[in-house]
């Protein structure tokens, strides 16, 4: 009788039932109850359009981790980088760091006439600023992507969240005035200004990369539900900027109206829908949606990959940013989904060719990198592979060992 045949047929069904579980999605990736968490947006009114007063703090918690964390992986980046000696601006409305997450890291950009940066309202600045470098704590599931990154908070609302094109150009020049390597702009404006065009280019000019939603955070809609046409915002339609738009928990569009104004640009996406983080007072968390939480994301990565790679240029950085992400055939996914480990892992040799262009990169579905479930399973599979080999490599042996006469060895009669 045959018995290595027998060996792989045993072997081969065993296989493919230890590498299923490797492809198979983790329960991770789905999100921990953002519903329970209270909403944090870019203005706070009410129906009638005034001032809703400000967000009141939160006293909802989760030891859970974010579905983005989960989808981003960014803490398999931590042992190269987690941003140290990178100054990413939020240009927003102030941060007011009441949980001490952005403790000894937080800088503070009075513009002129502008608001008191410390002090956060609305909450949305405190939000795009946690998700970007809020330290991670015992016990905790949430961290910002680039936990050592230092914030510069440069308010450009008002107090009810309401941008201004001028307060947002005075922003920008403040920022790359001081060195901030990184601008996250956390709002979307209705038109450009040529004082607004003008410090966009001056701070690509002193080498740094700016960062913006490619739509607001609310589509407007008419009384049917449908999206109205919403024109180009600023200052993503900027070609130096940046535009990122949202994604839904897994990876997907958002449903409901599209996000991507009739004429806007989209360059990169990242999680922005059902989106965790701190307020500005302390407690618990809340929950956002929209791409300017999306900015923030793209934001953090660009502080990892130049905590790791600070000689990089803003171009190199922005190639990068964009050679390297999880590419879709859908064309609103821009140049693909942002990725933080690719970011900062794929280097290349002194003297070699740069990254492929976005245009020649491969296409690839919008999925999230293998999280740690996905891991401990692949490494089992690998283990249990070992062993099937080694099952099978004896069936093998065997057999012939018995043909040859081999026999164990015995012990010796006294």
């Amino acid at each position: 009788m045959k018995r290595a045949p027998l060996a792989r047929a045993v072997a081969a069904p065993l296989l493919a039932g230890l590498l299923l579980p490797v492809a198979g999605p983790a329960a991770a990736d789905t999100p921990a109850g953002p519903d329970a968490l209270p909403g944090v947006s870019q203005q706070r009114r009410d129906a009638s359009g005034r001032s809703a007063g400000c967000l009141p703090p939160s006293t909802k918690g989760t030891q859970l981790t974010p579905w983005p964390q989960t989808f981003l992986r960014p803490d398999r980046v931590w042992p190269l980088s987690r941003g140290e000696g990178v100054t990413v601006a939020v240009l927003g409305s102030g941060v007011k760091d009441g949980s001490g997450l952005l403790a000894g890291r937080l800088d503070l950009a009075q513009l002129p006439g502008g608001p008191d940066p410390a002090q956060d309202c609305v909450g949305h600045g405190t939000f795009l600023a946690g998700l970007i470098a809020a330290d991670q704590r015992e016990g905790a599931g949430f961290a910002g992507l680039a936990p050592r990154a230092r914030i510069l908070a440069v308010p450009v609302t008002n107090e009810a969240g309401t941008p201004s094109a001028d307060l947002v150009a005075q922003g920008i020049t403040a920022a790359a005035d001081r060195g901030a390597r990184v601008i996250a702009v956390g709002v979307a404006l209705p038109n450009g200004t040529d004082a607004l065009a003008a410090a966009v280019r001056a701070a690509r000019g002193k080498g740094a990369l700016i960062v913006a939603p490619a739509a607001p955070d609310t589509v407007p809609t008419d009384g049917s539900g449908t999206a109205k046409a919403v024109p180009a915002v600023y200052p993503a339609a900027y070609p130096e900027v940046l535009a990122v738009r949202d994604l839904a928990p897994g990876g997907a569009l958002p449903d409901g109206p599209s996000a991507v104004p009739v004429g806007g640009r989209v360059d990169l996406a990242a999680p922005g829908d059902a989106v965790t983080g701190p307020g500005p007072a302390p407690g618990g968390y809340y929950t956002g949606a929209g791409p300017s939480f999306a900015t923030a994301f793209v934001a953090g990565t660009a502080a990892l990959v130049l905590g790791y790679r600070p000689d990089l240029t803003v171009d190199q950085l922005t190639q990068r940013l964009e050679a390297t992400a999880y590419r879709s055939p859908d064309p609103q996914y821009g140049h693909g989904t942002v990725d933080p480990v690719a970011a900062v892992t794929r280097l290349a040799a002194p003297g070699a060719p740069a990254p492929p262009t976005a245009a020649a990169a491969p296409t690839m579905p919008p999925v999230p990198p293998p999280t740690d479930a996905g891991h401990r399973a692949g490494l089992i599979a690998l283990s249990s592979l070992a062993l099937v080999a080694l099952v099978a490599a004896a069936g093998a042996v065997a057999p012939r060992a018995r043909a040859r006469g081999w026999r164990p060895g015995r012990a010796e009669e006294s």
